[in-house]
C-alpha cells in the first residue's frame, strides 16, 4: 500500500475507530497495514468480549474498508498486544 493510503488507514483510526473503541474501555493497536490486509488488534474491556465480532463486522469493517476497499480486515484481542503493533491513541 503506497504511503497516502496507510495514511489514510491511520488517520481513520485515530480519528473515528480509536475514540469509539475507547468510549467501551477498550484500547486499539494497528499491527499491520498493507494493500492486501489491515491487522487491527484489541485490548482492555474488548479483549475477549463476546461482542469483539459485532464491533469488527458493524463497526471496524465498514470504516476501514471504506478507505482501503481492497484489503482483508484481520481483528485479534487479547490483554497483549501482538510485537511491534502500534497503540492507536484518539486524536484530541
Amino acid at each position: 500500500m503506497d504511503a497516502p493510503g496507510r495514511d489514510q488507514i491511520l488517520r481513520t483510526c485515530r480519528e473515528i475507530l480509536a475514540p469509539l473503541v475507547r468510549a467501551d474501555g477498550g484500547e486499539m493497536f494497528v499491527v499491520s497495514v498493507s494493500a492486501d490486509s489491515v491487522h487491527i488488534h484489541l485490548s482492555g474491556a474488548c479483549s475477549g468480549c463476546p461482542g469483539a465480532s459485532v464491533t469488527r463486522d458493524k463497526i471496524l469493517a465498514p470504516i476501514l474498508l471504506a478507505a482501503a476497499p481492497k484489503a482483508r480486515l484481520v481483528v485479534t484481542t487479547g490483554p497483549n498486544a501482538p510485537s511491534g503493533a502500534t497503540k492507536i491513541e484518539p486524536a484530541a
